[in-house]
């Protein structure tokens, strides 16, 4: 790793003075080399962390986020070591050109990192206690630290596996651990892409309150502007390893100066998405790190463009539009509504059968025996008592937190295991499914044309199947020619539409869809709905779309069903849940979602483990609006008068004439 020391544009640099930074990158490039090929990640960036302030960097993968926080950590490695130029400095200290034994010192005294996936950072085979005492230097310090960052009882926890945690505990526990030492920065990348909105709302909420009580500066690593909004002072946007906007989060959100920051923030779903128009994604893929363009990156998928554009690469100057800066030569804001209220209209659907059902799930029970020990067995109720019909031609949302028994549900109309009670009509035949991971469900070593072609007929010739593929991916947007490369060669979102193309080549009365965009980018799980909802159209299939997001649910979906330890808790027409909830639990899931300017709603408590359902209603130890009756009463899923087929398992929402 070598280094050289320059300096940032002037721009950056009076937006940034160094003099208030607790934390600083200055003129930063950072290449890789992969298979001797040059691989550009960081290409001159700028930026610095004030004390006590949250930084949220945002961007499409592949933008350089997680390679600049890296190197801030002091963290960057390769075989062979990257080429770095420019300066990381931590509480001055250059983390490019320090020693080993300096950058240590650093990541010891000033420095805390919370990842993504607390389960690849903690120990499985250790007590959580343990590892937290090892970070924190006593068990009451560790007692402390659990406490602060607010685990329910922390001295039982301490003596909990990882395993034994949910997601948003196990979070809970590095952050402890990441603020264990008091330090100056603590780098958070990606800290609740994978949690549930509720779960993610708690942790947000946990971010803002350490900043506060601590001092601790924050760099907060997201693709979603919409959890950077909630708790960062000032917004960078990347984009092929540059920096295209920074400034103050509520400047930024409501007039970007930058054409990528507009597209993001358009391309993001939430409650106001018109759900009779596509979403404006953005347009092509992001640059290829090994040949950038010579201008603007993001010059090829910008409608705002001009020729200078290919062929000036822009400095970061004072934005146009508010106090920061962005490096575009053409500058200025466009609003959200008039680019939604501008994008094309889905084509109306196809004729369907109104016969039978495409679905019926009647009274479907599913547990699992779970070990303690040798001789202990205990029974986790997954599934308990679900009914739920789909029509031909429907699309059905099933939302829920980690752990309400979803996914378990949509395996069992797929097929992949069988309920312990009640039964399954799949009158439409055999369902398709498409994963929420589609590089772990395309096989490595086949063709992207082997693979879509798979279930087409043996019968069928060469040709016929050639055609058929090419079809296919023709309709999930894709070129012919990928048909005959691997896979891994494509990005995250042309895999997922590969996914699509295998499932609907042999066009499907029933679709099912797992989390089909809950680890892409804004842009990349617009596109996925975008065409999913084009697909459904055409093939007048239907529908039945696992999600944790209601605003995904609302943009896909006619009816929903709200599901909590295994049960269905609300269900009925999707606008109409969403606009009116019944059920406590589904205002408390709409009450988390990320929106821009306003703070995370905790939504308070965890779910509680299946092993041990409560009694009564098996929402109340969480359930603000809880009167006596909900902790010994089970409440079943009422029809709710007026209200055009809504029903609630909620013993506010009971019709009056059942009571008694």
């Amino acid at each position: 790793m070598t280094s050289t020391s320059t300096h940032g544009s002037s721009a950056a640099a009076i937006a940034e003075p160094p003099t208030t930074s607790r934390a600083r990158v200055e003129d930063l490039t950072v290449t890789f080399k992969r298979r001797g090929v040059p691989v550009h990640s960081l290409r001159g960036v700028t930026l610095g962390i004030h004390p006590g302030e949250i930084l949220a960097v945002v961007g499409e993968s592949g933008s350089g986020k997680s390679v600049m926080t890296l190197a801030l950590l002091g963290l960057l490695a390769g075989d062979p070591m990257p080429l770095i130029t420019g300066k990381a400095e931590v509480c001055g200290v250059d983390m490019v050109s320090a020693s080993e034994g300096e950058r240590r010192r650093i990541r010891k005294l000033h420095l805390g990192a919370v990842f993504q996936d607390p389960m690849t950072s903690l120990n499985p085979t250790m007590r959580i206690g343990r590892q937290v005492v090892e970070a924190a230097g006593s068990e009451e310090e560790a007692l402390r630290l659990l406490d602060l960052v607010g685990v329910p009882d922390p001295q039982r926890r301490m003596k909990a596996f990882p395993h034994e945690l949910s997601g948003g505990l196990r979070q809970r526990v590095m952050i402890a651990m990441a603020v264990a030492g008091k330090p100056d920065l603590v780098i958070a990348d990606e800290p609740t892409t994978a949690l549930d909105v509720t779960v993610q709302a708690q942790v947000l909420a946990l971010i803002r309150d350490l900043c506060d009580k601590l001092g601790t500066s924050f760099v907060l690593v997201t693709h979603d502007i919409g959890v950077a909004s909630q708790v960062a002072d000032r917004i960078a946007v990347m984009y092929g390893g540059r920096v295209a906007e920074i400034g103050k989060t509520d400047e930024v959100l409501r007039a970007p100066s930058h054409p990528y920051t507009v597209g993001l923030l358009n391309a993001r779903l939430d409650l106001s998405l018109p759900t009779g128009r596509q979403i404006p994604a953005l347009a092509g893929e992001p640059p290829d790190p090994r040949a950038h363009p010579s201008g603007c990156a993001f010059a090829p998928r910008c409608s705002a463009a001009i020729l200078d554009c290919a062929e000036t690469l822009p400095v970061p100057t004072p934005a146009s539009t508010h106090s920061g800066v962005a490096a575009c030569i053409v500058p200025g804001a466009t609003t959200q509504e008039a680019v939604r209220a501008a994008s094309p209209s889905f084509r109306p659907m196809a004729e369907v059968d109104d016969g039978a059902p495409a679905l019926r799930i009647n009274g479907v029970n599913k547990q699992f025996t779970v070990r303690r020990g040798l001789l202990q067995k205990d029974q986790l109720h997954a599934l308990r008592n679900v009914i739920l019909d789909i029509a031909p031609g429907e699309s059905m949302a099933v939302v829920g937190e980690s752990g309400s028994g979803k996914s378990t549900l949509l395996r069992v109309v797929a097929g992949l295991m069988a309920p312990d009670g009640g039964t399954v009509e799949r009158l439409g035949g055999r369902p398709q499914m498409v994963f929420q991971d589609a590089g772990a469900s395309l096989t490595p070593w086949l063709t992207v044309g082997e693979i879509v072609g798979e279930r087409l007929l043996k019968e069928k010739g060469r040709a016929d199947r050639r055609e058929l593929v090419d079809r296919a991916l023709l309709q999930v947007g894709l070129p012919p020619d990928v048909a005959g490369i691997k896979a891994g060669m494509l990005s995250g979102g042309q895999r997922q539409r590969v996914a699509f193309a295998r499932a609907v080549i042999v066009p499907p009365k029933l679709l099912l869809c797992d989390e089909p965009t809950s680890a892409l980018d804004a842009s990349l799980a617009a596109s996925v709905l975008n065409l999913l909802q084009d697909l459904r159209r055409e093939l007048g299939m239907a529908v039945m779309f696992v999600t944790h997001d209601l605003a995904a649910a609302r943009f896909i979906s006619d009816r929903t069903a709200v599901m909590y330890l295994g049960q269905i808790v609300e269900l009925g027409p999707t606008e109409e849940v969403i606009t009116s909830p019944k059920h406590p639990y589904t205002k408390a899931l709409l009450a988390a979602i990320p929106t821009p300017g306003a703070a995370p709603v905790r939504l308070p408590g965890e779910p509680a483990s299946p092993l041990s359902v409560p009694s009564g209603c098996s929402f109340h130890p969480r359930c603000r609006e809880r009167i006596d009756r909900c902790s010994t009463e089970a409440p079943f899923l009422y029809s709710i008068s007026g209200t055009g087929g809504r029903e609630a398992s909620c013993h506010l929402s009971r019709l009056p004439a059942k009571e008694g």
